[in-house]
């Protein structure tokens, strides 16, 4: 079972900066794509950022400019470096990876991000 690790959660002042870290039990490699989604009100989740095996990088309307994602394929990790926290990031944050070609997609348990004033 693919296991998708996250860190880094916690309390940051409005308008600060956190970095999330998504730890991987399996190479990277096998994902065509991994990705952020949060938690957003009436239990839905929205895409955060993306970022595909080769490298290609896309972001929710509502993050674009201050976060970045990026990733480590020797440490099976992916970041999420979030800027200029507003409200609307206290929520929880949650990693997934996808693998199209066997038709599976996998999540993580999630991190709480508190952003207060």
């Amino acid at each position: 079972q693919v296991r998708l690790v996250e860190s880094g959660g916690g309390s940051v002042r409005f308008g600060g900066s956190l970095s999330l870290v998504c730890t991987a039990s399996e190479s990277i490699y096998r994902f065509e794509k991994m990705a952020w989604y949060r938690q957003t009100p009436g239990n839905h989740r929205e895409l955060v950022a993306s970022i595909t095996r080769g490298g290609i990088v896309e972001y929710g309307d509502s993050v674009k400019g201050r976060f970045t994602i990026s990733k480590d394929v020797t440490k099976n990790t992916v970041f999420l470096q979030m800027t200029s926290l507003k409200v609307d990031g206290t929520t929880e944050y949650v990693c997934n990876a996808d693998d199209w070609r066997q038709d599976r997609h996998y999540w993580g348990q999630g991190t709480k991000v508190t952003v207060s004033a």
